[in-house]
């Protein structure tokens, strides 16, 4: 598959009618706006706030779908998308389980993170998070999507040092960058393939 068939068969699945497709091409703007409210919340509130673990929650969610709709523009025997399923899926529960050791911190309970034994797991399914979408990057990158994807792999080179340092003033931006890089695909894909 060349890259400009790859860059139009990306388009041509971002302005398509089904509802699957909807729903997976939404997440492209979903995702990254929820998670960029949530961690403007931890930001404005602290790294314990409820309602920013609820946001974080549902940003991690609506980022399984980012990774459903990545795979999806890849070549179905494509090793790089059974990666992206792979670590995508894992990283969506390590994401989330992050969202709820806020909510769980709001209510006065000790910090899962800081835990020895079965509470270590959190920590490493919360790494899949970033790997995720840095395989996600190269997809894109793959696909022709050059900008995107080295914007994408820059906010994941940046992701871990922002959350797992609570910097909002890097955690904001990482947020920022996504939903321009996500955001521009479906502009693009509302666009008629060239």
């Amino acid at each position: 598959m060349t890259s400009t068939t790859a860059t139009a068969d990306v388009r041509a699945e971002l302005s398509s009618t089904t509802p699957t497709e909807r729903l997976l091409t939404g997440s492209l703007l979903v995702a990254p706006i929820v998670y960029l409210a949530a961690d403007s919340t931890y930001a404005a509130r602290g790294w314990d706030d409820p309602t920013a673990g609820v946001l974080h929650v549902l940003g991690a969610i609506a980022y399984g779908f980012v990774v459903l709709r990545a795979a999806s523009w890849l070549p179905h025997d494509a090793k790089l998308a059974a990666w992206i399923l792979f670590t995508g899926l894992i990283g969506l529960v390590g994401n989330a389980a992050y969202g709820f050791e806020a909510i769980h911190m709001s209510l006065g309970d000790t910090q899962l993170v800081d835990q020895p034994g079965a509470a270590n797991l959190i920590k490493p399914l919360g790494l899949f998070f970033p790997l995720s979408f840095a395989l996600v990057a190269v997809a894109l990158l793959r696909l022709g999507h050059r900008w995107q994807g080295l914007l994408v792999l820059v906010a994941m080179a940046a992701w871990p040092v922002a959350h797992i340092g609570n910097l909002s003033a890097v955690a904001v931006p990482v947020n920022v960058a996504l939903v321009i890089a996500f955001g521009s695909l479906v502009w693009a894909g509302s666009r008629p393939s060239t």
